[in-house]
């Protein structure tokens, strides 16, 4: 019953035959490779691999291990010194087959068990496994036993060898000696490729890791950007419909009246047909008898009526009858581009805004920054520490404690407080003091200002009175370090206000101006 029960343990959970080249997975399962990589062959592009006994999930392909315990065990199951299937038998059992448990190397003979016990127990009789040559393990030379190994003729020699032969003076060891070094050596040998068969194994693992890892991130990546693109689509085919809207609305209005008058004209060209016919027949008589006899056409070429009512009307319609705005269908298409593109940029290639805090060593003195270091306000001179190097002095802006000199970033301000701000960024190199202080004065700062109704943008000196600004209480800052982008965004859905374009030299920081009441980063 238990040898029963342990050839059932050696059975593959797949294949239910024996272990063939067994291999261990992370949960403890014993498989064979070749079941194994059938059956994750068949979970391929499932979402996920598991293991067919315990259905334990694993996120990436797992990279099986090779039991080397569970293979010798198998292969001494499949493989147990049996005598009989030796193929060697006895030879002095002359009437039968006698399966050989030993051959002597001094009679060359192999022996049955029987024969083994009346054997000669003398030094001289060496008893080794069964051999069908054991002859082959004498000296061919003297006929004796290759007792010994010459590691300068790297030779397995006998005693008389060592004593009459060419191997006299030689470096000389047992064979058992000789034989413990080899299997050391060779031990070595096998547990240094076995760690590199590991360390192998490993980089294998870790690269199909990888891979699985970045073949999830492309397919999550391919399909949002998948959704992207569809969603581009869906946008770009309702800012169609509603351009051709805006261009089919007037168009009907403008050639409403145009199509009536061509109708009453073209009503007035048939009742002049009619009247021309009668005249073109008398201008064309001969006799005049005849045409002096034809009744007053006077009353066919009365046709002054409404005439000059009609002038009137196509001059109005040619000249005053109005025009298609093609300047603000431009403006449109161009508006909801920019919608489309601010929307891309603001919230799918970025997905979470920075969490900017607020520099209270920079902070004017009329300006309080709020414990969470979020939001600041203009409230009158105050003694906030030291006046510093690093402090404003003459205008109500902090910088952000933040500095960004790589990759792509955007934060938001909270502006439903206060009718008169200025946000951007600069360098860390803008001046503290005087009026190039001011962000947009100088060369080193990029901003977006409001006065009341008024909004501009300001960089080095140089201000763009923004016409087109989408209402909202909230405006979004998007930098693109290597691109050299700043930009500036406002409204749901975003609407994109101004974009500077320069070249960076320097790490750049969020700066915060507030003129009155309260602004704060989200």
């Amino acid at each position: 019953m238990a040898s029963s029960d342990l050839r059932a343990e050696l059975d593959c959970p797949v294949c239910l035959n024996i272990y063939m080249d067994p291999v261990l997975l992370r949960c403890g399962h014993n498989f064979c490779r070749v079941c194994i990589d059938r059956v994750f062959d068949t979970q391929e592009g499932s979402g996920g691999y598991s293991c067919p006994q315990c259905k334990e999930e694993f996120q990436n392909r797992p990279l099986p291990y090779r039991n080397i315990l569970l293979q010798d065990i198998t292969q001494r199951f499949l493989s147990p010194p049996d005598p009989e299937k030796s193929g060697i038998s006895c030879t002095y059992c002359i009437h039968s087959s006698v399966p050989a448990v030993k051959s002597c190397l001094h009679c060359e003979a192999s022996l049955c068990g029987d024969h083994l016990r009346v054997h000669i127990k003398s030094p001289e009789h060496v008893l080794c496994v069964p051999t069908s040559t054991p002859e082959n393990r004498k000296c061919p030379v003297h006929k004796k036993i290759l007792e010994y190994y010459c590691t300068e003729d790297s030779a397995a020699i006998c005693v008389f060898c060592i004593i009459f032969g060419e191997h006299r003076g030689h470096q000389v060891e047992t064979l058992e000696e000789t034989f413990i070094k080899k299997k050391k050596k060779l031990t070595y040998n096998l547990e240094k490729l076995i760690t590199k068969r590991e360390d192998t194994e490993e980089r294998v693992r870790s690269l199909q890791e990888h891979l699985g890892s970045v073949q999830g991130k492309a397919d999550g990546e391919t399909e949002r950007v998948t959704g992207l693109f569809r969603d581009f689509r869906r946008r770009l085919e309702d800012l169609e419909k509603k351009v051709l809207g805006e261009i089919s609305r007037p168009a009907k209005r403008i050639l409403r009246p145009v199509n009536d008058l061509i109708q009453k004209l073209e009503s007035k060209m048939e009742d002049l047909s009619r009247r021309i016919h009668p005249l073109e027949e008398l201008c064309a008589m001969m006799d005049p008898l005849t045409v002096l006899q034809e009744p007053d056409t006077c009353h066919l070429c009365d046709t002054e009526d409404g005439d000059e009512k009609d002038k009137e009307r196509h001059e109005k319609l040619l000249h005053d009858g109005g025009d298609l705005d093609v300047d603000g269908v431009s403006h449109m298409i161009s508006t909801g581009l920019s919608n489309i593109i601010s929307g891309v940029i603001g919230g799918t290639f970025i997905k979470k805004a920075v969490d900017i805090l607020l520099d209270e060593d920079t902070v004017h003195t009329n300006v309080t920054i709020s414990y969470d270091k979020k939001s600041a306000t203009n409230t009158g001179p105050y003694k906030p520490g030291p006046i510093t190097e690093k402090r404003f002095k003459n205008y109500n802006q902090v910088l952000g404690s933040q500095s960004f000199s790589s990759g792509r970033h955007y934060w938001e301000v909270d502006l439903q407080r206060s009718n008169n701000w200025i946000i951007g960024m600069c360098y860390a190199s803008i001046e503290r003091s005087g009026v190039n202080s001011l962000v947009g004065r100088n060369d080193v700062s990029w901003g977006l200002g409001r006065k009341g109704p008024k909004y501009k943008v300001v960089h080095d000196k140089k201000e763009t009175v923004l016409s087109y600004i989408v209402p909202g209480k909230r405006v979004r800052v998007y930098l693109d370090y290597e691109a050299g982008q700043i930009s500036f965004y406002m409204g749901a859905p975003l609407c994109h206000l101004h974009t500077f374009t320069a070249t960076f030299t320097e790490p750049l920081y969020a700066v915060l101006g507030v003129w009155c009441a309260q602004i704060s980063l989200d």
